[in-house]
């Protein structure tokens, strides 16, 4: 159930934030050391197991929360999922932070945008005028033909198509199932699918970084549990637009951990795509008051 205590909602959103961002940082260092599929595929173990504990505890037991009208499709949120997670990742290495989160902060604008032919929802002349500002945000940041375009850019575009996708699924198969299920499926169906590819690409790790490992999988599992608390404690379009601050934590971690470099134009255009990302939630939350 949800409650109205923004302010604590605020706080646990903006920690949650935090968590994610550091869990970035270190899958980041760690997929430039070991290959990516491995690295998500061992994240992924003890995140299936976090998720079978939560939503046999909600739903009553294991059986119940893996109980749905609608498996193929919750199959597919699953292995989506995974798969935009190991794309990502790769961004990070490829193309850094701070730029791939950057753009995969567009994907709100995605779900806006295809909210209307996949859910049938409206989408109003304001959202819209939103949304074609959001994306020049993102041409911003891209800069195509502007002689610094990079195509490993195009994963982070992808990864954020992708999740938005995945959004979009979660929103529609919540018609007949309940959240508890359909977290069920997210772990369990993305656990599986990796394992299968990623156990191909195992390699020895060294011992220090086996710390680094447990701290991304306790960092995924903390986040993900606050971020369950935050939607407890806080309407979610109160604290929705606090996810943003990801995006901060992620520059200053980019910035002063792995030297990246801090552009102007994807200052500019992440400032688009957050003040359209805010507006769309805004108007979306007018349109349901």
């Amino acid at each position: 159930m949800s409650g109205n205590d923004t302010k604590r909602g605020i706080m646990l959103m903006s920690l949650t934030m935090l968590i994610f961002a550091s869990q970035d940082g270190i899958s980041r260092y760690l997929a430039g050391e070991y290959n990516v599929m491995m690295v998500v595929m061992i994240r992924y173990w003890f995140f299936a197991a976090f998720v079978l504990t939560v939503s046999a505890k909600r739903a009553g037991s294991i059986a119940n929360a893996a109980r749905t009208r609608q498996p193929l499709l919750q199959i597919f949120r699953g292995v989506l999922l995974v798969l935009e997670v190991c794309i990502l990742v790769a961004a990070f290495t490829l193309l850094g932070l701070i730029e791939s989160m950057a753009i995969f902060i567009s994907y709100p604008l995605i779900v806006a945008a295809l909210s209307g032919p996949i859910l049938g929802e409206q989408v109003g002349l304001y959202r819209w005028t939103a949304i074609g500002i959001g994306f020049i945000g993102v041409l911003v940041i891209l800069q195509p033909g502007g002689g610094v375009f990079s195509p490993y850019a195009l994963l982070a575009v992808v990864s954020a198509m992708m999740f938005a996708l995945y959004t979009l699924l979660t929103r529609y198969v919540a018609r007949k199932d309940t959240a508890a299920t359909s977290f069920f499926w997210t772990g369990v169906a993305g656990a599986v699918a990796i394992s299968a590819i990623g156990i191909w690409f195992w390699e020895p790790m060294a011992r220090s970084d086996w710390l680094w490992m447990l701290a991304l999988c306790i960092s995924g599992a903390t986040g993900h549990y606050l971020l369950i608390k935050t939607y407890e404690v806080a309407e979610a379009s109160a604290v929705q637009p606090f996810a943003y601050l990801q995006l901060v934590f992620v520059s200053v971690i980019g910035l002063f951990v792995f030297n990246e470099d801090l552009r102007t134009n994807v200052v500019i255009g992440a400032g688009l795509v957050i003040a359209a990302g805010i507006f769309t939630l805004w108007r979306a939350r007018r349109a349901t008051a």
